[in-house]
């Protein structure tokens, strides 16, 4: 099984994970966070949009992903330094040899080892800020693998002894440590929290203002109320206003779920940057399905609901300041279906194809039976650093032209002083994830709050 898998099937044993060790109670979470935040009062995470001194990313072994990763990393060296990072020597050895195989300068990268690290940097890496003074500082969240937890307990239907059965399984992962190594490489304190989140679910104007998805934050902190969770961000991230939205797309449900008809996918459980985007500390980007095309398929009709709904939340919302947002509606490119089989048992075969066992019992289908695959595809899983955006294409996957068309003229509008790119990152996606999930950024400390 590949790496790039790891993410998605958290029900294997190559999963590893330890909600029950890192799920500690809010009360005594906070205690640890006031301690460690006290010295830090001036940090702030400053938004993505804003002037970026490197970013990082991961080594990994999927052949799927190699091309992909190739693609970002060209495009991303003109403008801002990067690092890679690899589980072992040789894991980075292919990674470099694979770079110099396409023809790109690996001496411009900074290679170097960091057990844990998996393709999907951003959800597990550390999250940087910066203070007025020039300073920086690494966020340690919890890391309750993609909240695996919560998924457990809804397919074993709460039955605890079966859920600790599965726990006792799994190896102890390494993968929480990877956000403090990433600190302590650069030499910067380390902000410890007791919050379970994962990059991808951080959405930040730079100016105060934090997105949630509510139900995905809530599912991943057993146990801890809105009031808790959202006290604890705002001491370790320094932001003053929260807005909580609801449920994401479709197309990334929690692990893996069979979502309507014979439809199944796999993903984080709504991650925001899959769905809500800041372009500017006031504009919103927010995913859309347009009225005309909601009864194409029930897809749509899922999404154009969902999409509604969020809506709704933000055209009531304020920023820090008290001030409306602009939102700005991004189409989705078309549902990517392919037709798949369902393997016995939990078996897979190196290809699209699932094994029965990620479905949930219940469900009313069989080894061998033939179901339409989801891809994790959206517009805004998009990444923008120091002067380019890089914005997934999906021409070759059934979307207009037309409505590709519409998209770029957004993101030139939202974006004017950047470069826009179409990459094509569909293997990621069928992965639950995408660009933006496999880069995280480290901010420029000469920035000013």
């Amino acid at each position: 099984m590949s790496k790039g898998q790891k993410r998605l099937t958290g029900v294997f044993l190559m999963l590893v994970l330890l909600f029950f060790f890192k799920n500690q109670t809010a009360e005594f979470g906070s205690k640890i966070t006031n301690k460690i935040f006290s010295k830090n009062a001036e940090f702030y995470l400053p938004a993505e949009f804003e002037e970026q001194e490197a970013v990082w990313m991961s080594s990994d072994d999927s052949s799927a992903f190699r091309p992909v990763r190739a693609g970002i990393i060209r495009e991303l060296l003109p403008y801002v330094r990067l690092n890679i990072v690899a589980q072992s020597e040789s894991s980075l050895k292919e990674c470099r040899d694979y770079l110099k195989s396409v023809y790109i300068d690996v001496s411009k990268i900074n290679f170097q080892i960091m057990q844990g690290s998996e393709f999907w940097i951003r959800d597990h890496g550390a999250t940087f800020m910066i203070n007025k003074e020039g300073g920086m500082a690494a966020v340690d969240f919890g890391w309750s693998r993609y909240g695996y937890d919560k998924w457990l307990d809804e397919y074993y239907q709460g039955d605890s002894a079966m859920i600790e059965s599965v726990i006792k399984t799994l190896p102890f992962s390494e993968t929480s440590k990877v956000d403090s190594l990433m600190g302590a490489s650069l030499g910067v304190p380390i902000i410890k929290s007791w919050v379970n989140i994962e990059g991808g679910s951080l959405e930040v104007n730079g100016k105060g203002t934090l997105i949630l998805n509510e139900p995905l934050t809530l599912g991943r902190n057993k146990g801890a109320s809105k009031e808790q969770i959202e006290e604890e961000f705002k001491k370790v991230l320094n932001v003053k206003n929260v807005i909580w939205v609801q449920d994401g797309l479709a197309e990334d449900p929690l692990v893996a779920e069979n979502i309507v008809d014979d439809y199944v996918a796999i993903g984080t459980g709504g991650h925001t940057d899959e769905y809500i985007r800041f372009a500017d500390p006031n504009t919103i980007l927010l995913a859309w399905v347009p009225e005309e095309e909601k009864d194409l398929n029930p897809i749509n009709r899922i999404n154009h609901e969902r999409m509604k709904k969020n809506y709704e939340i933000l055209l009531h919302s304020r920023d820090q300041d008290g001030r409306p947002f602009t939102i700005i509606k991004v189409p989705l490119p078309n549902p990517i279906v392919t037709r798949i089989k369902l393997n016995e048992k939990d078996q897979w075969d190196g290809t699209l194809n699932i094994p029965e066992w990620l479905l949930k019992p219940g469900t009313p289908w069989k080894a061998g039976d033939s179901l339409s695959r989801l891809a994790t595809a959206s517009y805004l899983n998009y990444f923008v650093t120091n002067k380019v955006v890089l914005l997934p294409t999906y021409l070759h996957a059934g979307t207009s032209q037309a409505k590709e068309s519409t998209v770029k003229q957004i993101f030139r509008e939202a974006f004017p002083d950047r470069s826009i790119i179409f990459m094509n990152a569909l293997p990621l996606n069928w992965r639950g994830g995408g660009m933006h999930c496999a880069i995280q950024q480290q901010p420029n400390r000469r920035l000013n709050p």
